[in-house]
């Protein structure tokens, strides 16, 4: 099953600092057939307006996975973990027992991410927090593990759930297949370019809901970047 889920169809909030589109129920927007989709809970696909973010705020038992699209994100938390992600890049914060956080925008230009909430496995557990580099090149025409928490995905920053968030840069006209397995759920969004999942087409920013297929591949119709999560 291959279920696509247009980016003009999500819902979402204009706070005029933020404008966010919510693949799944989130904040104000209730949908209740779209509340998480196996242990992925939340994607929000974020524009944060230059010199503003979200101030100090709470979270516990989630892992968070920030991947910068434009622009770049400034975290601080309670700490005392602080760091700059740029475009490209991955940050992961594993609330655990509780953590408070706060997320900048302190460019000249917007900044757009992808903000993927995940169920951890267990609750509690030593909060933490961690980013890195993942340069496209490196993942050129294939799904590099950018966050992971299933064994031998080494250089994947580690999240405490039996799920990963790969990304893969796709040349126009180029393929990549991707093994999903009985009992997982795949979520698939193209963070720029249009693509084909099996013959499903998505325009950029628009999600995939995938599920019940062995393995499914992934064409670019034009130059494209993807972001997936597969979770239990």
């Amino acid at each position: 099953m291959i279920e696509r889920r247009p980016f003009n169809q999500l819902g979402g909030a204009d706070h005029g600092w933020l404008k966010a589109k919510h693949h799944f129920s989130f904040a104000g927007y209730h949908d209740p057939a779209r509340m998480h989709w196996g242990n992925l809970r939340v994607w929000n696909d974020d524009e944060i307006a230059a010199q503003s973010g979200f101030p100090p705020h709470p979270h516990a038992d989630m892992e968070i996975i920030t991947y910068v699209r434009d622009g770049a994100i400034t975290h601080k938390d309670s700490l005392g973990n602080q760091g700059r992600t740029e475009a490209g890049d991955v940050q992961v914060m594993s609330a655990g027992t509780g953590i408070q956080h706060a997320e900048y925008n302190v460019e000249n230009e917007t900044t757009r991410i992808f903000q993927i909430w995940i169920v951890p496995t267990q609750r509690g557990g030593a909060p933490s927090w961690g980013a890195r580099p993942f340069p496209k090149g490196d993942r050129s025409g294939r799904f590099v593990a950018l966050a992971s928490g299933i064994a031998g995905d080494g250089d994947a920053l580690p999240i405490r759930t039996d799920a990963r968030v790969l990304g893969a840069t796709l040349k126009a006209g180029e393929s990549t297949r991707y093994e999903l397995g009985a009992g997982r759920h795949a979520y698939l969004v193209s963070a720029k370019g249009p693509v084909e999942i099996d013959g499903v087409r998505l325009d950029a920013r628009d999600g995939a809901a995938i599920r019940d297929v062995d393995a499914f591949n992934v064409t670019a119709l034009e130059d494209a970047e993807v972001v997936l999560v597969d979770s239990a």
